[in-house]
């Protein structure tokens, strides 16, 4: 009797690790299953940022038909949700030809698939301002500031302008007439076209330091030591 009840309990004991080992494999294969899905979604999803960053953004292309410049937009969220299932799908969304030529077979794509960051307009706009001194104060542009304080563009007729304000697809042809202008200054002479009235005119020079100071005028009697009778 002693002899059964020893088997009985080492039979349960064996059966109770069996059913243990069953669930820890069974928890295994569960956590190896959620790794693998996140990891999918994970990989989807940065896929998908990936290409809608690389995508968003006016553009500045030639048009093959025209061999003219244009403005475009690709349809960043579409390409990244068709991006997020593993397919590659760029199309436009605008361009400044349309709806005239809406139907084109949109052949400029290859020009954007070739270089997306080269035609963005932010990009061409920074590009053409680096380097490049004030009109007016001849201080250097260093960080352009995109959702405030635009830095601006000086016309062939002396009237200033921000460069946002310039049609995309005309900005190629602005670049190569006209002078850049920081955003103080345009602030200053739109002021003064705008209130010629409320505006003295001063000449200005270099200070030691390189500041600007008022310029002493020229013609300003100079006094004369006092002599003896």
């Amino acid at each position: 009797m002693l002899f059964l009840f020893t088997g009985f309990l080492a039979y349960s004991r064996l059966s109770s690790r069996e059913e243990e080992a069953g669930m820890v494999f069974s928890n295994l294969i569960l956590a190896t299953i959620i790794v693998l899905a996140v990891g999918a979604v994970v990989f989807g999803l940065t896929v998908a940022l990936r290409t809608y960053v690389k995508y968003r953004g006016k553009r500045v292309i030639t048009c093959p038909e025209t061999q003219k410049a244009v403005a475009v937009h690709v349809n960043a969220t579409n390409a990244a949700r068709k991006a997020l299932f593993g397919k590659s799908y760029v199309r436009l969304d605008q361009c400044s030809r349309w709806p005239e030529r809406q139907n084109c077979g949109q052949e400029c794509l290859s020009q954007v698939n070739a270089d997306p960051a080269l035609c963005l307009v932010w990009n061409m706009v920074d590009h053409w301002y680096k380097g490049k001194t004030c009109a007016y104060c001849q201080k250097p542009f260093t960080e352009i500031h995109w959702h405030d304080r635009h830095p601006a563009l000086l016309a062939p007729d002396h009237t200033c302008v921000q460069w946002n304000e310039v049609a995309p697809e005309k900005l190629p042809e602005v670049f190569e007439t006209y002078l850049p202008v920081c955003w103080n200054c345009y602030i200053a002479e739109t002021f003064r076209r705008q209130n010629p009235e409320k505006v003295l005119d001063r000449t200005w020079e270099r200070g030691p330091g390189g500041e600007y100071i008022p310029k002493e005028d020229s013609a300003a009697p100079v006094a004369k030591p006092a002599t003896r009778n």
